[in-house]
């Protein structure tokens, strides 16, 4: 082993109280281990977070085992194998998968599942489109979306890496896309860029009057990653038989106390819409078929993505923190400082 290899996890220090603070994680040392016979050791190169982090931290979602104090801080992550003692895992080869916030660790294939990074994408690129965000975005929107050639999209949280490649896939599914964004820049790259047929400043307009405006007659599909105060809106402007795809809702994330429901839920009914909720672990079975696909659309120059990285494995507390404060464009990921 090299004694260059300096290995080093962050753990969760304590459960978030409100917003995400630097105290909640403790930066550890660690031994790095060797791969025995059948592993790989493989060196962490990029870091992804995403909200769901901080329901995990918190312990309040069931659809996963509960992250406990002094636990490794889940995430996932790209790697490059160092040492391979498995025949489908040369050494240099690029992975992906669960990693953990960790430097370095070993893995059989399956303790940590990995799956190999598709030739001619980096892995920046892959842990955004290809990996969870872009996954939930790919099902939320081909499975209970289902946007038609002529329907008008809405998505919330356009900016950020869930709600780019939503958009794009209503675009290319032949819908009208108009996306919600923080801030001018966030709103001139969903529609110079991404192709979005128009973006709403939720910080700067009235975004029920600009609903009104660039939806005129209704939204057909509201894809959404906020909740609160924009879900209701969304909700007000159905369109008949219209689809609300519930994916996150970052707006409460750091809410303490009893947290409202839609006071407009009742136009469902007058719309004969329907509004669903998933986890993109439900489709994990269809996962190689969605990164084939979005393999393509990355290729063709169809799907544009953008990825906020910070430099070095320290980031990541900042990094998370910087996610809630809607600081990224795109996919928020750390870049991490390797031996070699």
């Amino acid at each position: 082993m090299l004694p260059s290899f300096h290995n080093q996890h962050f753990l969760l220090a304590a459960r978030p109280v409100g917003e995400i603070k630097a105290t909640d994680f403790k930066l550890s040392e660690a031994s790095t281990p060797e791969p025995g016979e059948g592993e790989v050791l493989l060196e962490t190169r990029y870091l992804a977070v995403d909200p769901a982090m901080k329901g995990w931290m918190e312990a309040r979602v069931d659809y996963v085992a509960p992250l406990n104090i002094g636990d490794v801080m889940r995430g996932n992550g790209a790697a490059c194998v160092l040492e391979s003692k498995h025949p489908d895992y040369p050494v240099g080869s690029l992975v992906m998968g669960p990693l953990g916030w960790r430097r370095y660790l070993v893995s059989d294939g399956n303790s940590v599942p990995l799956t190999h990074v598709p030739q001619g994408i980096d892995p920046a690129t892959a842990l955004n489109v290809l990996g969870i965000t872009g996954l939930t975005a790919y099902f939320g929107i081909g499975e209970i979306g289902q946007p038609r050639a002529g329907d008008t999209v809405l998505v919330s949280g356009a900016a950020g890496a869930t709600g780019s490649i939503a958009g794009q896939l209503a675009r290319i599914a032949g819908a009208r896309v108009i996306g919600i964004a923080g801030g001018a820049d966030k709103c001139d790259w969903l529609v110079s860029e991404l192709g979005f047929d128009g973006a709403i400043d939720y910080k700067s307009e009235d975004v029920s009057a600009r609903v009104a405006q660039l939806c005129p007659q209704g939204v057909d599909v509201y894809f959404d990653n906020v909740g609160g105060e924009i879900l209701d809106i969304a909700l007000a402007a159905l369109a008949q038989g219209a689809r609300v795809v519930l994916c996150g809702g970052i707006s409460r994330y750091n809410q303490t106390g009893p947290i409202p429901g839609p006071a407009n839920y009742f136009n469902l009914v007058y719309r004969r819409a329907r509004m669903e909720g998933f986890i993109v672990l439900d489709y994990m079975a269809q996962f190689p078929e969605a990164i084939e696909a979005l393999s393509g659309y990355i290729r063709s120059g169809e799907l544009r993505h953008r990825e906020t990285v910070l430099q070095g494995f320290n980031q990541l507390p900042e990094a998370l923190m910087n996610l809630f404060s809607g600081g990224n464009m795109g996919k928020q990921l750390v870049q991490v400082d390797t031996a070699q």
